[in-house]
């Protein structure tokens, strides 16, 4: 993995499969048959990264919020395990908003 750029914030990407990579490869439908450009090529790559990673990092906060916060799975959250959730959500992004920051600092040096 690397790093992304994405909207200010610095995001570690995500190991990609060769599924992913394939569809790096190929043309636009709307160009038909013709190459996408380099800059185009490598928006649709940032994107892709983008997307990848948000799914990677949802799926992480999901998977360690709910093991923090719900003691027994049911039909459905109680109020302090919605709180719970919310709470250790909103800490994610916070850190990552405070590493991402650091980060930045640190490369624009």
């Amino acid at each position: 993995g690397g790093v992304v750029f994405c909207g200010g914030l610095v995001l570690f990407e995500p190991k990609l499969s060769a599924a992913d990579m394939d569809s790096f490869s190929s043309p636009s439908p709307s160009r038909g048959s013709s190459q996408p450009s380099n800059e185009e090529m490598i928006d649709q790559v940032k994107q892709q990264l983008s997307q990848a990673y948000a799914q990677e990092f949802y799926g992480m906060v999901r998977d360690k919020c709910f093991a923090k916060c719900v003691g027994k799975p049911g039909t459905s959250l109680s109020s302090s395990e919605s709180s719970c959730i919310s709470r250790c959500v909103d800490r994610f992004i916070e850190a990552t908003s405070i590493v991402s920051r650091a980060f930045l600092s640190s490369v624009s040096r």
